[in-house]
């Protein structure tokens, strides 16, 4: 995996469209790449890959998909986030408090997912960066954005 070159952040990853072993790889490395960082989610984009591929483990479970799409979201909550691409600053933003992702799974099933909580924020939060949208792009105003005095738990 090469270290991304800025910009790719800024874009709008491709589709996967076909789940080839190759995928399945891929989706593997990035596992190893979030644990190692000890991230909850890691995006395609965040490792130089141009791609719509999303691994998230929370709460015991690892979700590792391909094209996921937010099909549903509902209320509002905030939250501060921290992200492994913007090292040392934690943003205060607002987030739907409940999602649906619907997408495929490493064997190219399709899966719908609910979620809420910080598990809905994290989904929220990857999804975004397969969209070319950083938390810092979020905030409402500017003293939103803080630079992390310490350890915030960092979403990915």
């Amino acid at each position: 995996m090469h270290h991304p070159k800025a910009n790719i952040l800024r874009r709008k990853a491709k589709p996967v469209g076909k789940v080839t072993p190759e995928v399945a790889r891929l989706l593997d490395e990035m596992v190893e790449v979030m644990r190692a960082a000890r991230g909850v989610g890691l995006a395609g984009p965040q490792v130089g890959l141009d791609r719509r591929l999303i691994v998230v483990e929370y709460g015991g479970t690892l979700y590792q998909l391909v094209d996921p799409e937010l099909v549903r979201m509902e209320g509002e909550e905030w939250g501060t986030e921290g992200c492994l691409s913007i090292p040392g600053v934690t943003v205060d933003l607002r987030r739907a408090a409940r999602v649906v992702v619907r997408a495929k799974n490493r064997r190219g099933r399709g899966v719908t997912i609910q979620a809420d909580g910080w598990l809905a924020r994290i989904f929220q939060h990857e999804i975004d960066h397969l969209d070319g949208i950083l938390i810092t792009d979020r905030a409402e105003r500017p003293e939103h954005i803080h630079r992390a005095e310490e350890e915030l738990e960092v979403v990915g």
